[in-house]
């Protein structure tokens, strides 16, 4: 009967004081989360307020939030999703993440953490708050392709994080780290995962389309939370996190296809019980501790939001998504939430951190969380800011790179090119899993085979380390060499997949576009593979050793890369005036042909361009009068315009200051989208600001 007394005053209390704080910070439209931390902190511990709700308590009815909001997330992941989403946002999640698992390791071992600590925090910052982002851009309305992105990079993330746990979980446990051990966890993780998904496929699915049959709510809520309660239990008894079992158990759900009304009957439970996980987050929170590791609340909040914008804003160009839309999905991914707040627990409940580490995770979450609404309000102008500064020739390679990708995309590729394409990437990652194990092998085993060395070879103990050393560098040389050749023979293959080159005896005119994609494409492919490459070994390897000979190999592909889009602005500047030329003789001699079909002939006779489409402005147009730069036409669409035809007077590769005028043809490049909008704002008689930031994704606010 006490020990009923006292989770009744808990529950009283939490959900009391829960209830005024989130009521207060919704008067004032701030996150919902902070309120419910807020009330953890007022009826915590180290807060001197006589309103202290029994710990123990909280935290047990926390473990059920836990579990109950990994389930959600679970249900919204799917395999299903996952091929929806594409490779934009998985290749784009995979480059943040790994920057930023990288980052908090370094930063951490800076602070003079451990090496287990560095590696926790570097699993913290790296996975963004779902419920955060959801709440924020629900609020600013944002909408469209931007927000297709960032859903799509924030269920990889989740995924990502399920991963992280499971991992940071094996290389918890024990007392040490070896090769043995390390090959053993990780196969008893694997054997796990696999055969838990196998037997978990063949069963869920078919029980939950058979209880939903039944056509009643109540039975439908019992048994999903059954499931999901009773494959958390079975990953707790395996060693893993009650939070790996639970997201499981969501995904085999979703796999079901009636994951949405699972998802409608699950909310309210959901959400009670994450309002006191949240809460209990709060009661863990000792202000003492945020005041002595401010520097380090301080440093990891600079470096989630930096890592953030560059990681997500680079994976999100580099496969295709365009300056703008890059810079926003960057900008609103970047704070930390509830993922932060389990994995920080799991490095606690595994002693394998600190306490200190958990408060100053809550901190940097509450900081970022505040920036948030900021941060995506500004990222419309933070982004045609970078777009106006950058030079000429990138700009005019991220004009075009766009419709490079939307190429490559859609062409049919014939079967042996498809099959060529796949062997690369199968070796690729063959080379890459070998190198990972070689660099871990030697690290964690390096101390044994020299001491074996030693003692079979009578060798001093610094002679020893650095046989081994030579052995590990023989061994691993051909594997790096063998990385090298397949980057560049990918890259190559799929350039020449979207710009083929022109048959035998004839002018190659998409060499230099080819040129550029080619080396565009290999450091995409270097920044796939070598950043969680970088991530995993980091820990393994002394100082900055990895993280400087990524960082030569970008450096000389950065200047390849340079060259190239020098050589590409010649070649656009060739083109268009080709263009102008075209028009300017058409427009004197009569039109013979339309306008359409005269830029289908160019295109063959400069292929890289995109397909250049033609606008005349007539005098309705709310562009005639304007400046380029007042207009934003690149900033707001991610057209460009080539060239301008006005009479006998020709314009190449306009400025920004350059003035439209009624009776103006413009050759407009860009992907299919994006001639299509900066059609329908040049068209438009006065359209308005609200209409054109919603159909491109931003939030709409009212001036």
């Amino acid at each position: 009967m006490h020990g009923a007394h006292e989770l009744l005053n808990a529950i009283t209390l939490v959900l009391c004081v829960a209830a005024v704080t989130t009521v207060a910070f919704q008067r004032m439209r701030l996150p919902v989360v902070l309120g419910y931390v807020l009330a953890g902190l007022i009826v915590g511990p180290y807060v001197p307020i006589p309103l202290v709700a029994d710990r123990e308590t909280v935290q047990l009815l926390s473990e059920l939030g836990v579990i109950l909001l990994m389930f959600s997330l679970g249900l919204a992941f799917s395999v299903r999703k996952l091929v929806k989403v594409g490779p934009t946002a998985a290749l784009t999640a995979t480059i943040e993440s790994s920057i930023m698992v990288w980052l908090g390791f370094m930063v951490g071992h800076a602070l003079g953490w451990t090496p287990r600590e560095s590696i926790f925090a570097g699993a913290i910052i790296a996975i963004s708050s779902t419920t955060i982002i959801a709440k924020a851009f629900d609020e600013q309305g944002t909408k469209g392709k931007l927000r297709e992105l960032v859903v799509g990079i924030l269920i990889v993330e989740d995924l990502i994080a399920i991963l992280l746990m499971a991992v940071l979980t094996a290389l918890s446990s024990g007392d040490g780290v070896s090769a043995g051990t390390l090959a053993k966890s990780s196969g008893r993780l694997a054997a796990f995962l696999v055969g838990l998904v196998a037997v978990g496929m063949l069963i869920v699915p078919r029980t939950i389309r058979a209880i939903n049959r039944l056509k009643r709510q109540e039975t439908t809520l019992v048994a999903s939370v059954g499931i999901c309660f009773a494959i958390a239990l079975l990953a707790r008894e395996f060693g893993y996190s009650v939070a790996l079992g639970a997201f499981i158990a969501g995904s085999l759900i979703a796999e079901s296809g009636d994951e949405k009304q699972v998802a409608q009957l699950i909310l309210p439970v959901r959400d009670m019980f994450a309002a006191i996980f949240f809460v209990s987050v709060g009661m863990l929170i000792d202000p003492a501790v945020i005041v002595r590791h401010w520097p380090a609340v301080a440093v990891f909040t600079a470096v989630v939001i930096a890592g953030k914008l560059v990681g997500v804003s680079l994976g999100a160009f580099l496969t295709g998504s365009g300056t703008r839309m890059s810079v926003q999905a960057g900008m609103s991914l970047g704070q930390i939430g509830e993922f932060s707040f389990i994995i920080a627990g799991l490095g606690i409940s595994l002693s394998a951190t600190r306490d200190f580490l958990y408060p100053v995770a809550v901190a940097v979450s509450a900081v970022t969380t505040l920036t948030t609404p900021w941060m995506i309000r500004s990222a419309g102008p933070v982004a045609t800011y970078l777009d106006r500064k950058l030079p000429r020739p990138l700009q005019t390679f991220a004009a075009l790179y766009g419709t490079w990708i939307e190429q490559l995309r859609s062409v049919r590729h014939p079967q042996t090119a498809a099959s060529t394409a796949r062997r690369l990437v199968k070796l690729l990652l063959l080379d890459i899993a070998t190198l990972t194990g070689l660099v871990v092998g030697a690290a964690v085993s390096g101390e044994s085979m020299a001491a074996f060395a030693s003692l079979k070879l009578g060798l001093a103990t610094a002679a020893a380390h650095g046989l081994v050393l030579l052995a590990a560098m023989a061994l691993g040389a051909p594997l790096v060499v063998g990385v090298f050749r397949i980057v560049r023979g990918l890259g190559i293959s799929l350039a020449l997949a979207a710009l083929p080159e022109a048959a035998t005896g004839r002018t190659d005119l998409a060499a230099a576009p080819r040129r550029a994609l080619v080396v565009t494409l290999q450091l995409t492919i270097v920044l796939i593979v070598g950043l969680p490459l970088l991530a995993l070994t980091q820990p393994f390897l002394p100082g900055w050793v990895a993280a400087t000979t990524l960082g030569l190999l970008l450096a000389i592909l950065g200047l390849l890369f340079w060259r190239s889009a020098l050589n590409l602005q010649g070649h656009v500047k060739a083109g268009a005036e080709m263009i102008v030329e075209a028009l300017v003789t058409q427009a004197r001699k009569g039109a013979v042909t339309s306008d359409v079909e005269m830029f289908a002939q160019i295109k063959h006779l400069m292929p890289g361009l995109g397909e250049p489409v033609p606008l005349r402005l007539d005098g309705r147009s709310a562009a005639a009068g304007k400046t380029l730069a007042q207009l934003n036409l690149r900033g707001l669409t991610g057209a460009s315009v080539l060239a301008i035809a006005r009479g006998e007077d020709r314009v190449i590769v306009p400025m920004a200051s350059e003035v439209l005028r009624a009776g103006d043809v413009l050759a407009l490049v860009g992907t299919h989208e994006a001639v299509s909008a900066a059609t329908s704002l040049l068209k438009g008689a006065g359209n308005d600001r609200q209409h054109e930031s919603s159909a491109m994704g931003e939030p709409v606010i009212d001036p």
